[in-house]
């Protein structure tokens, strides 16, 4: 088995559903997350204000944001928003933890 890592697209993504009638929307994100859960090839983190996305291709993320969003519209939220930051690097394999890994080892330097 091969441990070479290949180019990822990593990605954060936050959702919000509008005009519900409460101020928490951790059960929203639930559903979201539940169904983002079914994309194939999916890796995610989920963080207090968001979702960090890794997958290898766009179409991977673009799928479970697509889902994500259908998933809360079928609760009967007729207005949905939500914020994605891609990280589509192809110069060199990468996977979420690097990123961490990077600025841990800055901050010893710090």
């Amino acid at each position: 088995m091969s441990s070479v890592k290949s180019c990822k697209v990593i990605a954060y993504f936050s959702i919000a559903p509008v005009g519900h009638k409460s101020t928490s929307m951790g059960s929203y994100v639930a559903v979201a997350i539940a169904a983002m859960n079914e994309v194939k090839g999916l890796k995610y983190e989920i963080t207090p204000m968001g979702t960090v996305m890794e997958a290898d291709s766009l179409e991977i993320i673009f799928e479970a944001v697509k889902v994500a969003h259908e998933a809360i519209a079928c609760k009967g939220i007729l207005r949905v928003t939500s914020t994605l930051i891609i990280d589509d690097r192809r110069d060199k394999p990468r996977i979420m933890q690097d990123k961490v890994n990077a600025v841990e080892k800055y901050m010893k330097q710090v």
